[in-house]
């Protein structure tokens, strides 16, 4: 699997005398655009779902023309198949998809856990309280967090060879990560502990400077999502 977190947004500062009504919260379409996002990417909104404008416009307390324009972006980011009069249907993880991101995870995760030895020791650090974050996690069933927790565990490592164009290409693959991964959690319960084992095993290789074994966990960490391409394609 389908690294720090894309950090998460603080609490606004607040001045001690400012009033409610000082504080302007974004703008309609981009909250409906949030709700939705957040729904696809945690299976709240499973695939196969068909979401309405006028449930969403309910639920985020807007009127209907900013669910259009969300709704509207979510479909070029290929999270969503708009119907006219109809609605919205989210699409499900296809086993194209998934064999795509795993060729393209496998390219530059390889490389890039390379060029990550010897590690400095920032980084041993920083995917050490990843990995204890991601096991509290899931102990407590939390799998869209220990998803997210998972991914930056791994854009850590690809962040820490300092190519900028490499980072963000694996940034671009950050929502299909975090879908696949939050769905594999739920349908493989089982493999949380064995992706805990072999981020462990992949820690322990870096801070051993061992480049062969490093690469070695990465190839069948992400390979294993291969499996789920092919199971899908049965």
């Amino acid at each position: 699997m389908p690294a720090a977190p894309p950090a998460l947004p603080t609490a606004p500062q607040v001045a001690p005398h400012a009033s409610p009504k000082s504080l302007k919260q974004p703008p309609a379409a981009e909250r409906v655009y949030a709700h939705v996002k957040e729904g696809v990417l945690a299976r709240r909104y499973e695939g196969g779902t068909l979401l309405t404008e006028g449930e969403l416009a309910e639920a985020v307390g807007v009127s209907r023309t900013p669910v259009r324009e969300a709704l509207l972006k979510l479909e070029v980011e290929g999270l969503l198949r708009l119907y006219p009069k109809k609605g919205a249907l989210v699409l499900p993880v296809s086993a194209q998809e998934i064999a795509d991101v795993v060729e393209t995870r496998l390219l530059v995760e390889t490389h890039s856990v390379r060029k990550a030895v010897p590690a400095p020791p920032g980084l041993l650090v920083r995917l050490t309280e990843l990995l204890e974050q991601q096991r509290e996690q899931a102990g407590a069933g939390d799998f869209a967090a220990a998803a997210v927790t998972d991914r930056c565990f791994h854009a850590e490592i690809v962040r820490s060879g300092g190519n900028d164009i490499l980072s963000r290409l694996y940034d671009q693959l950050r929502d299909r990560q975090l879908r696949m991964g939050v769905a594999v959690m739920h349908s493989h319960p089982d493999r949380i502990a064995k992706t805990l084992a072999e981020h462990e095993e992949l820690l322990a290789a870096l801070t051993a400077q061992d480049t062969d074994a490093a690469v070695d966990v990465v190839t069948r960490h992400v390979g294993w999502f291969q499996h789920l391409a092919r199971g899908a394609a049965r």
